[in-house]
């Protein structure tokens, strides 16, 4: 066999199939687009104002659609064509970032239209992820999907979180329409390479003549009569709350507690990113090494413990060890949780399951940044971490026994009365 092909089955197993290397090609070259615009996007928008609010809307804007129009796009997604709805949202992204690269090119850009572009991206990937997510388990073995997750979140870290930003800084210093076209081109190829996976043709499920709302509630009815489901969603929820509300002042903590420069607060960063990269290569290891509820539980009380540690810590040695932790597993975290929610969810109700599940990640994070900014301006920078290594560790001791629950979800997907 040559190095390519083992390097091939390495990264995508042939068992996983030629679907899932088509899959993976497309969410990898996707997340290298989407990573150049995580520099350039801020810095667009700071050549166009310096008003904080208009700076701080764009970042809202990031997160708004999700909570605005994420059950609708898992309803979608359930009644479609997943690959097609793919498709068509990905190219409405390639149409937007190139009117956007026109307008700069041509001096007609000003903030307003920096907003209205981020605003109509953001919308077009709720749409689009929505659906992609639903894909991996329509083409994986059940019992692949941990290795299938940790495969498309490898690439998601390196090229997405290590290579993206810097090059889209690079790029946008050498011109700044030159990181959205290649974003555009990058988008553009991850559509011809989705093109290329073999999907059933329509929808997932029966056509029945119901409203997108009956949908929706019909989703949530199935997510909260589901015991182990409904518990991994509280989890998730409750702990972006508490994860969101140190976070939002990290920057300040880094330059003001630990005294490091800016500089050294995009280090911590790339230092998670280093420890998620290792933890997910190693991923197919741990999963068939250590049971999913001893990965649950550890994931979680590392969490816990990393909060008390940044509450305490004041040295900036110790803080790349406590992030290069945190990457570690967190992105296994983010593994588990979600192989465990596909094995469970019927395929019918993937899309709006994973909907709803994202609707309250981004709602934990919307509520905890707000309560990270309010904690700080009482009590000081470390009392959001105080906060978070406390009500972290009180949702982790209520549901310690349930995760053994939560880990197996799979097993109750028939039982009807869970469903």
């Amino acid at each position: 066999m040559s190095l390519g092909r083992r390097a091939l089955e390495a990264v995508a197993p042939e068992r996983l199939g030629r679907g899932f290397r088509w899959l993976l090609g497309s969410s990898w070259v996707a997340s290298a687009g989407d990573g150049l615009a995580l520099a350039a996007g801020p810095l667009l928008v700071a050549s166009q104002t310096h008003q904080p609010f208009l700076v701080a809307l764009a970042a809202l804007l990031q997160r708004l659609p999700w909570l605005l129009f994420g059950l609708h796009a898992g309803a979608l997604a359930d009644r479609h064509d997943r690959r097609r709805m793919v498709m068509l949202c990905d190219a409405l992204r390639v149409a937007v970032l190139g009117v956007l690269a026109l307008a700069i090119t041509t001096g007609e850009v000003d903030i307003h239209v920096v907003l209205v572009a981020m605003l109509l991206i953001g919308v077009a990937e709720v749409f689009s992820d929505s659906a992609s997510r639903t894909l991996l388990p329509m083409l994986v073995p059940r019992e692949d999907l941990g290795l299938g997750n940790a495969r498309m979140m490898t690439g998601t870290i390196a090229l997405n979180q290590l290579v993206g930003p810097p090059l889209g800084a690079f790029l946008f210093a050498a011109g700044l329409a030159l990181p959205f076209v290649t974003q555009a081109v990058c988008v553009a190829l991850g559509v011809v390479l989705v093109a290329q996976v073999a999907t059933p043709r329509g929808g997932v499920r029966d056509h029945q003549a119901t409203h997108v709302r009956q949908d929706i509630a019909d989703g949530l009815r199935w997510l909260l009569g589901h015991s182990a489901v409904r518990t991994l969603a509280l989890v998730i929820l409750t702990f972006n709350v508490t994860w969101a509300a140190a976070w939002a002042v990290l920057v300040l903590y880094s330059t003001q507690v630990l005294h490091m420069g800016p500089v050294g607060f995009g280090a911590l960063t790339t230092v998670a990113a280093v420890g998620g990269l290792l933890s997910t290569t190693c991923y197919g290891w741990l999963e068939r090494h250590v049971p999913l509820a001893t990965l649950m539980r550890t994931c979680l009380t590392l969490e816990v413990v990393m909060h008390l540690a940044f509450a305490v810590n004041r040295s900036a040695v110790l803080a790349f060890v406590i992030m290069f932790g945190f990457g570690a597993y967190a992105f296994v975290w983010g593994t588990v949780s979600q192989t465990v929610r596909q094995r469970a969810v019927p395929t019918e109700y993937q899309g709006r399951v994973g909907a709803a599940y994202s609707v309250g990640l981004y709602g934990g994070i919307v509520i905890g940044q707000g309560l990270g900014g309010l904690i700080a301006d009482r009590w000081g920078l470390t009392a959001p971490f105080w906060f978070a290594f406390v009500g972290s560790g009180i949702t982790l001791v209520l549901i310690w026994r349930s995760l053994a629950h939560v880990a197996h979800a799979d097993r109750l997907s028939h039982d009807p009365e869970t469903v």
